[in-house]
């Protein structure tokens, strides 16, 4: 109990900043999970599940007393969808696992492509107005960083090598609004994210490209 209370209010002076510690090491978890979800392993998504519970009461600023006092509903309603989505993520990867890779990837189809952009268009204009009404610190940008988010995540669990396309456009907009808001760890957090999902999509092109090239292979040898 004593740990828990701790890492709820601990905190350190960077730069005559407050930072809670509770910020930075839910955003190591993240980052953690991310490294996973590189490396293609089941393990990738209960790691992101605890970062996203320490994150929720982070961006719930002037719920629970940071010193940012900020309340980006956005940034927490997000980590409480990720529960949901990073749930079904691990479900399937685990259950692909016993059969072979936890996830192969592949670029979305036509069909999916269009199904992204319209849940994009639709969620933009539904948490926009939400978030504005709730009162949100950068309604727009907040929208979007949740719109993203989940369709990216949703996208991994799925094994689409877009997901790592929409993190980097997830970052582009999360580095400005987070560094404004005074959350410095998470604006860290979401620069380093976007040099590795650089990373993430080469490596996840080249396992791709691997299958593309190994799979008429593998036909032409099991035909009679």
């Amino acid at each position: 109990m004593d740990q828990l209370l701790w890492l709820l209010d601990s905190r350190l002076q960077v730069f005559g900043s407050e930072i809670l510690w509770r910020e930075i090491v839910g955003n190591a978890f993240g980052f953690a999970s991310a490294v996973g979800g590189l490396r293609r392993r089941v393990w990738a998504w209960p790691i992101g599940i605890v970062g996203n519970i320490l994150l929720f009461t982070v961006f719930l600023g002037g719920v629970f007393a940071t010193p940012q006092a900020k309340d980006l509903y956005g940034q927490a309603g997000r980590q409480v969808f990720f529960l949901a989505v990073s749930a079904y993520g691990w479900w399937r990867w685990h259950r692909n696992a016993e059969l072979g890779p936890a996830v192969t990837p592949r670029w979305a189809s036509a069909r999916e492509r269009l199904q992204l952009a319209g849940l994009i268009v639709a969620s933009m204009a539904v948490f926009y107005v939400t978030l504005r009404a709730l009162g949100s610190w950068g309604p727009l940008a907040d929208a979007w960083i949740l719109t993203g988010s989940l369709l990216a995540t949703y996208s991994m669990a799925r094994g689409y090598v877009e997901f790592w396309l929409i993190w980097i456009a997830v970052d582009l907009v999360g580095v400005p609004l987070l560094l404004k808001a005074g959350f410095y760890p998470s604006a860290l957090l979401y620069a380093a994210y976007g040099v590795f999902c650089v990373i993430g999509f080469l490596a996840w092109r080249r396992v791709q490209r691997l299958e593309e090239r190994v799979a008429p292979e593998v036909e032409v040898a099991a035909s009679p």
